[in-house]
């Protein structure tokens, strides 16, 4: 490409910069989205992207010698159609641990006023700082009121905060993102307090929670109110939910939303509305759409977000994982080809469309009200799996299974899947519950596992399978445990759970 169309077509996005804001802001926004536009908005959105490849080759010096590092790459160019496949991928193990925090940033250094420093720690206690600078928090911001009015329109919110506060990401960016679209308490994880709130405010608002799934599951299951009594929708983050407990979830809220994001990246990257929960269901029921999309076969029921192609290009590595890249030149410490090791792909709009078609379905028979924009399947961690007689059991999988048994959902608050040995060098897979406070285990246990291992097969295709090879007596164990016991004694309610485990 010639220096002048270049120029030409960088000069053309600093100018229109104002018009995405104004597109995402507008009341009309979703009238606008609709079928047609979302090719023009994922070639603008890679143009955005080369730009700020380009801007951070210039003045991030982390990246800037990253890429000296790979040969110093090009984006190539034909036809106006970037390509970034010549760039390296970075990732918190070879990018963000490997340099300060300061050389990550635009012009080496952090900014002297306007910033907000947040951390992760994830499930190995070891935090990572994060830096977001004034403007990408009001990118954050607008993009997450964007998919506020899209589900729950612009009557007036009362938003319950109940992810973490304190240093940690998600809560600190809720906070933040939404004080000025509505009444906003901030609570943290405190059932008791949020309890308090319910009763003093009452029943005449419109409320909105905020939490990590087995939270909001632990509210509905302890708080003492009268759900029926409250006008009360959820939405959850941090990991993925099955539709086995936004079912029993629905049975106290009016409606349950899922968003995906990271800390490594932003909040809100991507969220459900009613066409993808519409269309995951589909994918349930009808497993030729996930062959027609060419969905990969990880088994497991994936998640279904939208997300917006001017803010954020997702790719996938021959691995199978995401490759997210944020599409603005503005970000303080810009994420480029970030691997999260989250396993998904895109489909485009369009393709979702024609598959649809083929089951004589249109995008506006699973929900009137849907945008043009790309879907993302999300399959959770690619390392969150346990690996048992040649299947794969996800968290996920255990998930759909104990929310759609009753004896179990009524008195389970966590789980976890331990993977080890026995004495003859045989695999060992224990599914590890957590009682809930007050809750006994199930009188009949091997009644229990009996009724868990055949909801299982039908859940897990790998698993189903596998279970014709597994010899007698060593299939997977249930154990139960008093809450805050045994093998989750000593978790944090602010930090994610950590649903995999070794056998010691």
């Amino acid at each position: 490409m010639t220096r002048l169309k270049r120029a030409l077509v960088f000069g053309f996005l600093h100018g229109t910069e104002w018009a995405r804001a104004a597109l995402l802001s507008t009341p009309r926004a979703e009238r606008l989205l609709r079928p047609g536009l979302e090719p023009f908005l994922w070639r603008i959105g890679t143009w955005r992207l080369w730009l700020t490849v380009e801007h951070a080759r210039k003045h991030v010096p982390a990246y800037r010698r990253f890429l000296s590092e790979a040969g110093d790459p090009q984006v190539r160019v034909r036809r106006l159609v970037p390509d970034f496949s010549a760039l390296p991928i970075t990732d918190k193990q070879t990018y963000v641990r490997r340099f300060s925090t300061e050389a990550r940033c635009r012009n080496g250094q952090i900014p002297r006023r306007g910033v907000v420093i947040d951390e992760s720690s994830g499930t190995s206690g070891r935090p990572t700082d994060w830096v977001r600078g004034s403007q990408e928090r009001a990118d954050v911001r607008m993009l997450l009121q964007f998919d506020l009015r899209q589900v729950f329109g612009r009557d007036p919110l009362f938003i319950v905060n109940a992810f973490a506060l304190g240093p940690w990401a998600t809560g600190m960016a809720v906070s933040m993102g939404t004080v000025d679209v509505a009444v906003l308490k901030s609570l943290g994880p405190d059932i008791s307090k949020i309890e308090t709130t319910l009763r003093n405010f009452g029943p005449r608002y419109r409320y909105l929670i905020l939490g990590y799934p087995p939270f909001l599951k632990q509210l509905v299951d302890e708080a003492r109110i009268d759900w029926s009594e409250y006008h009360c929708a959820a939405v959850v983050g941090g990991e993925g939910m099955s539709e086995a407990l936004r079912k029993y979830l629905l049975r106290s809220f009016r409606a349950v939303y899922s968003s995906f994001g990271a800390a490594d990246l932003e909040i809100n990257v991507a969220a459900e509305n009613d066409f993808t929960i519409a269309l995951r269901r589909l994918l349930a029921e009808r497993p030729e759409l996930g062959r027609s999309l060419n969905l990969p076969s990880h088994r497991s029921l994936p998640m279904v977000f939208q997300y917006n192609p001017l803010d954020y290009f997702i790719e996938t590595s021959e691995a199978g994982e995401l490759i997210i890249s944020i599409c603005r030149v503005g970000t303080t410490a810009p994420k480029l080809r970030y691997n999260l090791h989250d396993l998904g792909c895109v489909v485009r709009f369009r393709e979702v469309a024609r598959a649809l078609a083929e089951l004589n379905l249109r995008p506006a028979d699973l929900s009137e009200r849907h945008l043009d924009f790309p879907l993302l399947f999300h399959y959770g961690r690619s390392d969150s799996t346990v690996a048992f007689y040649g299947s794969k059991v996800a968290p996920t999988d255990v998930e759909e299974v104990v929310y759609s048994l009753p004896e179990l959902a009524e008195r389970v608050r966590s789980f976890a899947l331990v993977a080890g040995e026995d004495k003859e060098a045989n695999k060992t897979l224990t599914i590890a519950f957590e009682l809930a406070a007050g809750a006994e285990r199930p009188a009949d246990l091997e009644a229990t596992r009996e009724r868990f291992l055949d909801r299982l097969t039908e859940v897990n295709q790998d698993y189903r399978e596998a279970a014709r090879f597994i010899p007698p007596g060593k299939e997977p164990t249930l154990e139960f445990h008093a809450l805050g016991e045994g093998r989750f004694a000593g978790y944090d309610i602010r930090l994610k759970r950590r649903y995999v485990q070794a056998e010691k």
